[in-house]
């Protein structure tokens, strides 16, 4: 299947599991040569921006447990997300996905990162 005939479901789908293996070279594959990533820490242009983006995302999360609702709109998908690792959580992730010709080009990121070691009760 080309790229151009797949579906914004196909390509969100394919996304998950491209991040899952962490090759940012392999996630930014997903999207086109002049994507843009609007994120708090500034706006990523190329997959090269991408693989910026993405590298600080997953940085900030490593081998998290995710929890995903998407809902899609045509060529747009807004996303909710919780992630949570042992030291770190984010409660309210919030993305938006614009895609063309079965490709991402264009996504805002917004999360709160939470240090879950600073609520621990420390150990009598």
């Amino acid at each position: 299947m080309s790229a151009a005939t797949r579906s914004p479901q196909e390509v969100f789908a394919d996304h998950g599991e491209r991040l899952g293996t962490g090759d940012l070279d392999l996630v930014s594959g997903n999207y086109t040569e002049d994507a843009v990533a609007v994120t708090p820490a500034g706006t990523f242009h190329g997959r090269a921006g991408i693989r910026q983006a993405l590298g600080r995302l997953l940085a900030d999360l490593p081998d998290a447990d995710w929890q995903l609702t998407p809902r899609f709109a045509g060529e747009v998908l807004l996303l909710h997300w919780s992630a949570t690792t042992p030291e770190r959580e984010v409660a309210d992730g919030v993305d938006t996905f614009v895609f063309r010709d079965g490709l991402i080009s264009a996504q805002t990121v917004h999360y709160t990162l939470t240090d879950r070691t600073a609520r621990r009760s420390p150990r009598p």
